[in-house]
């Protein structure tokens, strides 16, 4: 029996011939990845077992952007911790307050991940970084240290599940309805600890944009990593972004694969996740009535470019609704400066929205657009649990860029058809 994608990445990585489901491996890491929450503690770890030194200080990155600009002191002194280790073990890949970002859309601006790269990270949407046809998961912040040190990490191989995706998605359908809509088929564990692998020729039709989304959700699915192939758009923002090498993995015809899931793209609607859970999906015409307080556009989900500019259209023009907070949260600098250049970030202040520095703060309940008690937001994060952006008694409703910014214009959960566009 052949390998899947992602078997093939770590067996490379482990210096084997092949690897089955369920063997145990030991895999040469290419870059391991903390922030500003998880970094600290994996720092902790290494003081504690007096380990002074790391790997490759090309091949770690660290990233303030969970509580950054900082909040409060607490989450100053977790910054300052970050800062001091990076600065005393020289670390190349530190990105400060000013050319930061949301860590899961920085990396692949920056050209530090490829096709063919191995990559934990201590946040658990490491798994974006498939998108760009590499093995990349959440670890713990353990293991971070153990990798910071080692550049090695353990790895159970995992078994895999096949998505064929179909057709070409309809207007206003994007990366993040198609994974609502697979979390919704199968359930926030349905892919536990598996491979979700996305196949077919409908991948065309989406942008690198939607399979970051798609990618970065597979551990909502349970799933240890989501993987795309590598075709000529992932190699054009590759080559765009990065002087890395990088090899192109392809699974083998008789890969084995738990089971298969045909994604017709062009039979999807907007689809919303509703409360508590990401599986609990309805799509924009079982709604029903929902009035809303608040919309959050961004995160390391859905704050790339192609989603502001999504926004943007929807919202041109328009006015959100009286008593409505809309927060927009550009991904990175970079991704801030072109939709200020493009005008994006006009549209949305004058439609009365806020535009904020990159930060993960509102989508974990950290800072800057807390909920309070009894409060509904729309927001195209990736976790709706109970207390995820704030009171145990608020609710999150997750949406494409384009649900949120209609929601905002209406009040309420609204798809763009609702405007006329």
């Amino acid at each position: 029996m052949g390998m899947t994608m992602t078997q093939k990445i770590l067996a490379a990585h482990a210096g084997l011939e092949k690897v089955t489901a369920g063997q145990l491996i030991e895999a040469d890491l290419d870059l391991v990845l903390g922030n500003d929450v998880t970094a600290p503690v994996a720092i902790r770890e290494m003081d504690r077992v007096n380990k002074k030194g790391v790997f490759d200080k090309e091949k770690i990155a660290l990233v303030p952007d969970h509580f950054t600009p900082n909040k409060d002191i607490k989450s100053a002194e977790h910054c300052k911790c970050m800062r001091d280790f990076a600065l005393g073990h020289e670390i190349t890949n530190y990105f400060e307050i000013g050319e930061m970002g949301i860590e899961h859309a920085l990396l692949p601006e920056k050209g530090l991940v490829v096709a063919g790269d191995a990559v934990i990270g201590a946040d658990s949407h490491t798994c974006t970084y498939g998108a760009l046809g590499a093995f990349s998961t959440g670890v713990g912040s353990t293991d971070m240290a153990a990798g910071m040190v080692t550049g090695k990490a353990w790895f159970k191989v995992p078994s895999a599940l096949k998505f064929e995706l179909t057709g070409k998605p309809a207007k206003w359908v994007g990366g993040k309805d198609v994974i609502l809509h697979i979390i919704g088929k199968i359930g926030v564990d349905g892919a536990l600890y598996k491979s979700m692998e996305f196949t077919g020729d409908g991948i065309s039709h989406l942008s690198m944009d939607d399979r970051f989304t798609m990618a970065n959700m597979a551990i909502e699915a349970g799933a240890k990593n989501g993987i795309f192939p590598v075709d000529e758009k992932a190699l054009a923002y590759i080559k765009e972004h990065s002087a890395k090498p990088y090899k192109i993995y392809e699974a083998d015809e008789d890969a084995e694969y738990e089971d298969t899931y045909v994604i017709d793209l062009s039979a999807l609607k907007p689809t919303i996740a509703f409360p508590h859970l990401p599986e609990n999906t309805r799509t924009i015409d079982e709604v029903g009535e929902v009035r809303i307080d608040q919309v959050v556009i961004g995160s390391c989900t859905n704050g790339r470019i192609d989603d502001l500019r999504v926004a943007a259209k929807v919202m041109e023009g328009k006015k959100v609704s009286k008593g409505m907070r809309v927060i927009v949260f550009p991904a990175t600098q970079d991704i801030y400066l072109q939709a200020l250049e493009e005008g994006l970030l006009t549209t949305f202040i004058k439609a009365g929205a806020v535009v904020s520095t990159p930060t993960c703060g509102p989508c974990l309940g950290g800072h800057m657009g807390i909920l309070a008690s009894g409060e509904r937001a729309v927001a195209t994060t990736n976790r709706n649990f109970v207390g995820r952006m704030g009171h145990v008694e608020s609710e999150v409703y997750l949406a494409s860029p384009a649900v949120a910014a209609a929601s905002a214009i209406t009040g309420r959960i609204s798809g763009p058809g609702e405007l006329g566009l």
